[in-house]
């Protein structure tokens, strides 16, 4: 009614006008009634302009709405598809209901995309649309409407979901004592041996001739025990209380496996678990599961490799002693795990791949007589590179392989190639990820702190 009352009032303007300029004794009325025009106009422009501003503002509200609503901690744990459409309908839905706007659905645009930043998963939704409102004052000089314009967009992270793949040595070099007063201990009674800071485990050691004491008081008891001698160094380790390198491995990941569960709780992501063992043989131990509770008690069932004798896995099955198949297990895991995915909510996406190993990094596998080099060298291929070439990341929990100079095979074999064990090691594992734990350190802590690394340094597979 406003805008009919206004056009009217114009036209009777105008015409007043043209009677004016066919009086000559109308001159400066004329020219006053010209000079109005211009007023008259930028007047007009000026309210209309402030509507459209007022209008724009209110739609870009909307967006913004739209944009953020797109983004909350529960839309985070849906699709970027599903973010889009929550958008899209929240947008549509507030601009269908302003008066005095036009557009065309074409002219609005929502998007979510999902990117890496190095940390997280990054959501970023954008509503873009174009409009026009329409003018009051300026449609009786042909101008009925103004564009407007606007883009609104919100950003939120979250952690990708992320499949760990254990690989836990269980060869005997895992049976050393865990600490300097353990191998002191294992040392000073394994005299006849020459002294040896591994509990190997054996089922018939009497061949072996090992010369363990007899009649000792084991921790924790005021008796005697082995009355008849002839027990493996394993039992022996048992009966003097020395903790086993191996048994502080068994715990420390039944303590990250619930670690991992208040981690993704916190996170908002879904982390699964694969745990297997590497000796003579790469061994499943628990199949890839996002029950890390289970996963846990699995891993209770960790424990070192048992063989016959020194130099046998069974009484008609000798290998030379050859228990540390490293990297045929990698070649074997290359094999078995999938490629990663991007890790993200999103259909059809898979998470990313983290190979998780926990091992001193020797290799002791029958590659044309017996050597012991270091991780990925062993067969002349570098499995390590082909694993992370794949986009697989890997972190390297190195426990370290100390000298121990009492012990002969130690110093003919292992010593010419303690100086590249952990360059080995370091240079297996991707940027970041690589960890060393030496005797009396906290393995426990350790496998804490790297599973830490490998989920802040979590990023997309481009």
């Amino acid at each position: 009614m406003v805008m009919k009352t206004i056009q009217l009032w114009m036209r009777k303007l105008a015409r007043t006008a043209k009677a004016l300029a066919a009086d000559r004794r109308g001159n400066i009325a004329l020219i006053s009634v010209l000079t109005m025009f211009p007023l008259l106009f930028a007047t007009g422009m000026s309210v209309d302009f402030t509507l459209a501003q007022r209008r724009q503002d209110q739609i870009n509200g909307y967006a913004d709405a739209a944009a953020l609503g797109a983004v909350t901690p529960a839309m985070m744990l849906q699709t970027s598809s599903a973010s889009q459409t929550v958008a899209q309908n929240m947008f549509n839905g507030q601009l269908a209901g302003m008066t005095n706007i036009t557009y065309s659905p074409a002219d609005v645009t929502v998007t979510a995309t999902d990117t890496g930043t190095g940390t997280a998963i990054t959501r970023t939704v954008t509503v873009t649309y174009k409009a026009s409102s329409q003018n009051i004052f300026s449609s009786v000089f042909g101008m009925g409407v103004l564009p407007i314009s606007g883009t609104s967009t919100s950003t939120s992270s979250v952690s990708p979901n992320i499949d760990f793949y254990m690989l836990l040595d269980t060869s005997p070099s895992m049976e050393i004592a865990a600490t300097t007063s353990g191998i002191n201990t294992m040392v000073a009674n394994t005299a006849p041996q020459g002294g040896c800071a591994f509990g190997c485990h054996e089922t018939h050691p009497s061949s072996d001739n090992l010369g363990n004491p007899s009649n000792i008081i084991c921790a924790g008891q005021v008796t005697a025990s082995f009355p008849t001698g002839g027990e493996d160094n394993f039992a022996l380790a048992r009966c003097l209380g020395v903790p086993l390198r191996i048994d502080l491995v068994n715990q420390a990941t039944q303590n990250l496996m619930s670690f991992a569960q208040a981690t993704e709780a916190q996170n908002g992501a879904t982390y699964r678990a694969a745990i297997s063992t590497m000796d003579f043989s790469v061994n499943t131990l628990q199949v890839l599961t996002s029950d890390l509770a289970a996963a846990s008690t699995q891993a209770g069932n960790l424990n070192a490799v048992t063989v016959y004798n020194n130099n046998c896995l069974t009484s008609s099955n000798c290998n030379s002693d050859e228990d540390s198949y490293l990297d045929t297990s990698l070649s074997n895991l290359n094999t078995a795990m999938p490629d990663p995915g991007k890790g993200t909510k999103n259909a059809g996406d898979t998470p990313q791949e983290v190979l998780f190993i926990v091992s001193d990094g020797v290799n002791d596998e029958n590659s044309g007589g017996r050597k012991y080099p270091p991780i990925s060298t062993a067969s002349g291929q570098d499995w390590c590179t082909s694993i992370k070439t794949r986009g697989i990341r890997i972190a390297f929990l190195y426990t370290t392989y100390n000298p121990l100079p009492t012990n002969g095979w130690y110093n003919t074999y292992i010593a010419p190639e303690q100086s590249q064990i952990a360059p080995a090691a370091q240079a297996c594992a991707s940027p970041g990820l690589y960890f060393q734990v030496s005797t009396d350190g906290d393995i426990s802590a350790a496998m804490k702190t790297l599973f830490q690394k490998a989920v802040a340094t979590a990023r997309l597979t481009q």
